[in-house]
């Protein structure tokens, strides 16, 4: 995996996005299309969080650019103000006038282990079972009741990996805190050192897929967005916004955070059920009347199930599987659960940005951004693969981790005095978006179209609103 650089001084964003165009080979005339503005710090961050939003975001915005001229448009501007793409990366939404939670009570950072032999976890319990799963692994009373004194006694009871391991085996969601130095030394990391930030291959054949001229970029493509937690959510959010037809296709048994309400903006949203024969048999269906399979499973679920990407080339030649995983596709953990600010603080930067804020507890970054990043550059390599396969044909399938995104963030290099960045202020940049949620106010998209602009036509809805047909 190519790093930009390591230096004390962030990468300009124009050099990061430059860098993602040229992995992708994609035509360097698109670049200066591309109006990159404002600078680090955006954030109090110590990491060049504004950088990463803005490079992604304008892939993601600058390849859709460039799929409209392919098509027989003309090329235009796309533009992508630095703060503007951090403040979107926040996910700040309200719905009918209330701010929902991000983290239930008991998740976050705890100190486990001796005075002796200290260390720290994090605790993801945003979701009920993994919750009572961790509480039950603890010895704790499980339950919404519990409280986190509780959990931090019995924690001083387990070193933080072999808590962590433990909740693993379990399929729990939790996470040691380790250094970067840890880090680069564990054997996952290791396994993903070589692999690119957004990984476009060739997995099968398919004929080349004419392109009619639309008034929108992405005008006509269909993309099945089988993805729940934040990262391919965003992704599918994103086509959207760029005239694709999403369908959101939800597990009628599986549960879902109330970001579903910002994150299915311009979605169908419809109820599938692969336990089912039944299930199985529509998602064929619509497979073969998709250009784009978006999924966010464990690497090995969806094949398991008979819709791997090798599986999904021979139902639909031509086709551009897009996957999303915490860790990766292979290495030791590539098949762990893991979640945005579990990858943060497994990976090093807790403790880096706890160091940086002089704190003697590890530190969260003030933004999901492997979560942003990660939605964003699959969004493009979908996109970037999309491009190649109007040239050269095939199928195709496009990977991006969570902990891949974490090593090109790091490669951005540090920001000295992010830390006195002012705190997020959202002021002029909400929209009221009325759907099926309720009334929800949320960001207006940052990337600035000069010819098309972005928008999302349908109104966010529940899962199951609409029937898994293709309008």
């Amino acid at each position: 995996m190519s790093r930009l650089g390591s230096t004390d001084s962030p990468v300009p964003a124009r050099q990061a996005l430059a860098a993602l165009w040229q992995d992708a080979r994609l035509d360097p005339q698109a670049l200066s299309f591309a109006e990159l503005g404002g600078q680090e710090p955006v954030l109090p961050s110590s990491f060049a969080v504004g950088t990463a939003a803005q490079a992604s975001l304008a892939a993601a915005a600058l390849a859709a650019a460039e799929l409209g001229f392919v098509r027989g448009g003309v090329r235009q501007g796309v533009g992508v103000e630095m703060r503007r793409a951090a403040l979107e990366c926040c996910g700040h939404f309200t719905i009918d006038g209330r701010t929902p939670p991000m983290w239930d009570k008991l998740s976050g950072l705890y100190r486990c282990g001796t005075d002796q032999a200290p260390g720290w976890v994090r605790i993801h319990a945003n979701f009920a079972h993994h919750r009572d799963g961790a509480l039950a692994l603890l010895g704790c009373p499980t339950g919404a009741a519990t409280e986190r004194a509780l959990v931090a006694q019995a924690l001083r009871r387990w070193r933080a990996e072999d808590f962590e391991d433990a909740a693993a085996q379990a399929g729990l969601v939790v996470a040691a805190a380790r250094d970067f130095d840890a880090w680069d030394r564990h054997p996952q990391a290791q396994a993903l050192a070589d692999q690119p930030t957004v990984s476009i291959e060739r997995i099968g054949p398919g004929e080349p897929r004419a392109w009619p001229v639309g008034e929108r970029p992405l005008q006509g493509l269909r993309v099945l967005d089988l993805t729940r937690i934040l990262a391919g959510p965003v992704a599918g959010r994103t086509l959207a916004a760029y005239g694709a037809d999403v369908m959101l296709l939800n597990s009628p048994h599986l549960p879902n955070i109330e970001a579903i309400a910002d994150s299915s903006r311009g979605k169908l949203s419809a109820h599938v059920d692969l336990r089912t024969d039944d299930g199985r048999a529509t998602l064929v269906s619509l497979l073969r009347q998709s250009h784009v399979l978006l999924q966010a499973y464990r690497p090995g679920a969806l094949a398991a199930l008979g819709f791997g990407a090798g599986d999904a080339a021979r139902l639909r030649p031509g086709i551009v599987v897009a996957s999303l995983s915490a860790y990766g596709p292979r290495g030791p953990w590539s098949g762990r659960r893991g979640f945005d600010s579990l990858v943060q603080t497994a990976t090093g930067f807790n403790l880096a940005e706890g160091h940086a804020f002089a704190s003697a507890e590890p530190k969260a970054m003030p933004l999901q951004i492997l979560d942003y990043g990660a939605g964003y550059l699959l969004a493009f390599g979908i996109q970037a693969a999309l491009l190649r396969q109007a040239h050269e044909g095939g199928s195709w399938q496009v990977q991006v981790c969570l902990a891949g995104v974490g090593h090109w963030l790091r490669g951005l290099g540090r920001v000295a005095d992010g830390m006195a960045a002012p705190r997020p202020d959202f002021t002029g940049l909400m929209q009221d978006w009325p759907g099926g949620f309720g009334h929800v106010v949320a960001m207006r998209h940052a990337a600035v179209f000069e010819r098309t602009p972005a928008r999302w036509l349908r109104p966010s809805v529940p899962p199951g609103t609409d029937p898994p047909r293709w309008p």
